[in-house]
């Protein structure tokens, strides 16, 4: 049984009517990590040599694009066309469009620049809900005390009161733009309780949360007369004054036609994401096809602090099977419904409403001991019993979840009737640069927003703050960043560019490698390549 239980057996031994054993307790959830959890793999991790965060643990894969040569030298900025403007935010998702429409609510002329299309982002693919704290029997101290738990206590706790205290005014200010949430029959809205959470505190839209909300404000920002959109124009590298100590700017490239065009700011916001698609030590990942951790190596190199960078989220739901839908989610909702988590033996192995990092990590222990469900000789994982879910709860699947059943219909696969096999999947960027209660991270004139900013989540984020969190930091940096009333750069240099350079050629360390990335190396047209 070592290297799993067969599907076939374990479809064989499968009934949504049997009766589930006591689940066993758990004694350890240290031991548990340490143990399983991806971020503790062997090799996994390497210490940086150069950089703010030099002699730091970092994930291997992520080590080396931090430690990168950039792909543009000062002779590249010759005659380079330019453009000045107020705020530059870089990044087309929530927390890039919360900031835009705040910054020019403030009277800012503000140029949004977005690697693919505006909405192509992490946001949509957000299915669960957003977390605040509006029952009766819940407060924004729970909510604090529950994201400071389930980040095991590394989050800035300063940070996360601000953003717990967000949670019910984000909720009022997306609606009053037309974003649609559940209801219940007395025209409240629904929430549920789902991993990490002492109280029922997720407000959702069905299965299609990020999505409803990037409908919003995606609309919201094209309306705009203040907010120019530029689309499939990665940024490539910031630019810094003369002394290479403040951002003034940034170089972005056209998808379209490999063009350079320098915009000059006060202010730049970076909201680029995550970096699933780099799927450390070779995971699957949830994460949309631009998500190279971009921002976290342009921050690095301009001498941006950064923070947690060997801690990652494996969410505990991918699907495994059909192979076409490796890495695609099931939503934390179908869990917090009341879905249990069955081995091969058709055994509960974990509450599945503990925090994601130990449910992920225990799905781990029971595929590597012999006890999850073998696909073939590489895809293994562990029954998410939809069908008893639907047994007791008739026709709840299509009513809360379409997203889901539609996903899953089409590949020939009816939850309501057949288990689905799900096994974790590279998920969400923990930590990211350093940022104070306004986005501002330790350079000056630069902000960071969203997944590329750390210190909310600690070193595991709960469900439901990543759609709080990039409404409730966009909108405050959005006006933080149009505070910068000086008259602009005087110069725009790479002199950071230069300085990174010479650490890395004095630490010995090979120039060959090349970053921002851009797009993964799968992706259609490659890396990028001027």
């Amino acid at each position: 049984m070592s290297n799993g239980i067969p599907l076939t057996e374990a479809l064989a031994r499968y009934r949504p009517d049997a009766l589930v054993e006591p689940l066993p307790k758990l004694t350890d959830s240290d031991t548990l990590l340490n143990a399983h959890h991806p971020d503790h793999l062997r090799g996994s991790l390497v210490k940086l040599v150069v950089g703010a965060n030099a002699g730091e643990s970092c994930q291997r894969e992520l080590a080396e694009i931090l430690q990168s040569e950039a792909f543009i030298d000062e002779a590249d900025l010759a005659g380079t066309p330019v453009t000045d403007i107020d705020v530059l935010v870089i990044g087309g998702g929530g927390a890039g469009c919360a900031a835009a429409l705040m910054a020019a609510e403030k009277g800012a002329r503000v140029l949004l620049a977005t690697k693919l299309r505006l909405g192509d982002s992490n946001t949509v693919m957000a299915e669960g809900g957003i977390q605040a704290a509006i029952e009766p029997d819940d407060s924004v101290q729970q909510h604090i005390q529950d994201t400071l738990r389930g980040g095991h206590h590394a989050g800035d706790p300063a940070l996360v009161a601000v953003m717990a205290g967000d949670g019910p005014d984000v909720l009022r200010w997306l609606i009053r733009r037309g974003m649609q949430f559940e209801q219940t029959p007395s025209g409240d809205l629904h929430t549920r309780r789902a991993g990490g959470m002492s109280s029922a505190r997720l407000v959702h839209c069905r299965d299609y949360t990020g999505l409803e909300m990037m409908r919003v404000l995606r609309e919201a920002v094209i309306q705009h007369r203040s907010i120019e959109v530029w689309e499939q124009s990665p940024a490539v590298e910031l630019l810094s004054n003369e002394l290479g100590q403040k951002c003034v700017g940034a170089v972005l490239t056209s998808l379209l036609d490999g063009q350079l065009r320098i915009v000059r700011t006060r202010s730049v916001i970076l909201a680029t994401g995550g970096l699933g698609r780099l799927h450390l030590n070779g995971f699957p990942t949830s994460n949309h096809l631009g998500a190279t951790g971009d921002g976290l190596v342009l921050a690095y190199r301009i001498g941006a602090r950064l923070r947690e960078l060997d801690s990652f989220q494996y969410h505990p739901t991918g699907l495994v099977h059909p192979t076409h839908l490796s890495g695609k989610l099931v939503t934390e909702g179908v869990r917090a419904a009341g879905t249990l988590l069955l081995n091969g033996l058709g055994q509960r192995f974990i509450d599945e409403l503990l925090p994601r990092d130990m449910v992920c990590a225990a799905i781990l222990r029971e595929c590597s001991e012999g006890r999850g469900i073998r696909i073939d000789g590489q895809r293994v994982g562990v029954w998410l019993d939809t069908p008893r879910l639907e047994r007791a709860n008739p026709g709840l699947l299509e009513k809360q979840f379409p997203n889901l059943m539609t996903r899953t219909r089409v590949s020939g696969i009816d939850p309501r009737t057949e288990p689905l096999l799900v096994h974790p999947t590279l998920h969400y960027q923990n930590g990211g640069a350093v940022i104070d209660v306004n986005g501002a991270t330790t350079v000056p004139g630069l902000y960071a927003v969203g997944e590329v900013a750390g210190g909310i989540h600690g070193r595991n984020r709960i469900m439901g703050n990543a759609l709080l969190e990039i409404i409730s930091f966009g909108r405050r940096a959005g006006i933080a960043a149009t505070a910068n009333r000086d008259r602009g750069p005087k110069k725009v240099t790479l002199e950071h560019v230069n300085r990174l350079r010479r650490a890395l050629t004095l630490a010995g360390m090979p120039l060959t490698r090349r970053a921002p990335q851009v797009l993964p190396g799968y992706a259609a047209g490659g890396l990028w390549n001027r």
